[in-house]
């Protein structure tokens, strides 16, 4: 379950949670305050920013998500990544401990991830089935 890059309308709705997450819950910024909640599994959701560069930066992330089983999602801004954390400079991640009122934003697009994962597993089990078919004839 690598890291899931989302659309840009997701993206917003991932930043808008992240915003009230901020206001109502309680989350961690920064890449080491958000390695630090993951690898203790206090983080719900982590995102990290795909303009990061060096991208050494984040790497090690979404395989620690993996490890852990959060959900990791990659945003295209880090800029706006900071901004809805309350940062003035940019953020190359973020983790959410407490969704606060954005519970039901996070759930959505929890839902929207399980759907893609299904469609990439429907597509994976088509293209290993096809060669079987070919050398059956």
């Amino acid at each position: 379950m690598p890291a899931i890059e989302l659309s840009k309308e997701k993206a917003e709705q991932l930043y808008e949670a992240i915003e009230i997450a901020r206001k109502t819950g309680k989350i961690k910024k920064g890449t080491n305050e958000t390695t630090k909640a993951i690898e203790r599994g206090q983080a719900k959701i982590a995102v990290i920013a795909k303009d990061v560069n060096p991208p050494e930066i984040t790497m090690h992330i979404p395989p620690l998500c993996e490890e852990k089983g959060i959900t990791c999602f990659v945003v295209p801004s880090k800029e706006e990544l900071g901004a809805v954390a309350g940062l003035a400079v940019p953020a190359a991640s973020v983790a959410i401990i407490d969704e606060g009122d954005a519970s039901k934003l996070i759930k959505e697009l929890l839902e929207s991830k399980k759907e893609k994962e299904e469609e990439a597993e429907e597509k994976q089990s088509k293209q290993s089935k096809e060669p079987e078919e070919k050398t059956k004839e």
